[in-house]
């Protein structure tokens, strides 16, 4: 019988994201480690904001 593949476990973060530098900062968190989940529309017009996970 063979074992279960172990649990994964996974940390979150939301970060606000400027639209003339939205490339450098979601390049500056994947250099850390963090995937991109989704982007989505922040408090204003001008700023979205992007969900990222990454592995404990």
């Amino acid at each position: 019988m063979t074992e279960p593949a172990p649990r994964r476990a996974f940390e979150y973060a939301t970060v606000p994201l400027l639209s003339h530098v939205t490339k450098q900062i979601l390049d500056s968190w994947g250099e850390d480690g963090w995937e991109l989940v989704q982007v989505v529309p922040g408090p204003n017009p001008e700023q979205l904001v992007a969900y990222l996970k990454r592995e404990k």
